[in-house]
């Protein structure tokens, strides 16, 4: 069974800092893709960033590249998403899921599966 669970989220002023997590279980990293995704409401979700298991290759969505950085730790089977230099427009449900694959590159955000209850990021003065 696989699954992942968020968690890291909370308030932050502009500029700061936040470190999300997913811890994954029932697979390991080394055979599994995992992508970061948000949705703020009325919005439609949207991936984030995410970290291929074949080649350790890292993908961003233009808004998040320079500012955000995806990264694994095998050994405590845990993803993470550093996020510095926050903006109000990060202000979203962050979710992690996994294509149930290797590569992030062929993947539609459909074919994404086994989403946690996902872990709030609220920036604001």
């Amino acid at each position: 069974q696989v699954q992942l669970v968020e968690s890291g989220g909370g308030l932050v002023q502009p500029g700061g800092s936040l470190r999300l997590s997913c811890a994954a279980s029932g697979f390991t990293l080394d055979d599994y893709a995992i992508g970061w995704f948000r949705q703020a409401p009325g919005k439609e979700r949207e991936g984030v960033a995410c970290i291929s298991s074949s080649d350790g290759n890292t993908i961003y969505v233009n808004s998040a590249r320079g500012r955000f950085t995806i990264s694994r730790d095998v050994e405590k089977n845990t993803v993470y998403l550093q996020m510095n230099s926050l903006k109000p427009e990060d202000t979203a449900v962050y979710y992690c899921a996994t294509p149930y694959s290797s590569d992030c590159h062929t993947h539609p955000q459909t074919d994404f599966g086994s989403w946690g209850q996902g872990t709030q990021v609220t920036v604001s003065s």
